[in-house]
């Protein structure tokens, strides 16, 4: 089980009670597929980057799950075909999101004195 975001840009013309059925849907197809949902985030609508078929809103979800990634492109055919949803993107989260790697001191800068030939 690896972890993922699933970010979601529905109609911006659904009803919230569309919108949830939407969640449900999605959920339910996410724990039938053996994972869990973690977090469900409400954006809300917002104005789109460009139209997409001629919208110029959608309504943005962000779901964080786990899910064997043989199952990922199951999710990912559902969602295509669900006629609600605009657009939808399926990203797995690195392992160890919280840690930074540790940043390499900077080089010292080498100055090209009289007798070094630059």
């Amino acid at each position: 089980m690896r972890p993922y975001e699933v970010m979601v840009i529905l109609d911006a013309t659904l009803e919230e009670s569309a919108v949830q059925a939407v969640i449900n849907r999605t959920s339910e197809a996410v724990v039938a597929a053996g994972g869990t949902v973690i977090r469900v985030d409400k954006w809300g609508k917002r104005r789109l980057a460009y139209e997409i078929g001629h919208r110029s809103e959608g309504y943005y979800l962000l779901l964080e799950i786990t899910l064997g990634s043989e199952v990922v492109a199951g999710l990912d055919r559902s969602l295509r075909l669900t006629d609600e949803v605009i657009r939808h993107k399926i990203v797995r989260v690195p392992e160890h999101r919280g840690t930074r790697p540790s940043r390499a001191r900077p080089r010292e800068l080498v100055t090209a004195g009289p007798d070094h030939d630059a």
